[in-house]
């Protein structure tokens, strides 16, 4: 289980990292850009507890709302 977390921290790290590559590099970003990196920054830190808590969750009825949680969250992220 802990391997599992680690993957799912260390792509959602690479993920975040290119997401800020273009500011790194002095491109300026417009509010447009700027704003939906923010966005997408903080659907990657949701969706990381999300998955965090769902595998540490044992009861049945909060593993389906951490379970809809994460479809909602990765539904957000293919739109952003």
């Amino acid at each position: 289980m802990a391997r599992g977390w680690e993957s799912k921290s260390v792509e959602a790290q690479i993920e975040l990292r290119e997401s800020r590559r273009p500011a790194a590099r002095g491109v300026a970003l417009n509010a447009l850009e700027a704003e939906r990196v923010k966005k997408r920054e903080s659907l990657l830190l949701s969706r990381t507890r999300v998955v965090h808590d769902l595998e540490t969750a044992h009861n049945p009825r909060y593993r389906e709302i951490l379970s809809a949680a994460l479809k909602h969250l990765d539904d957000k992220l293919s739109e952003v």
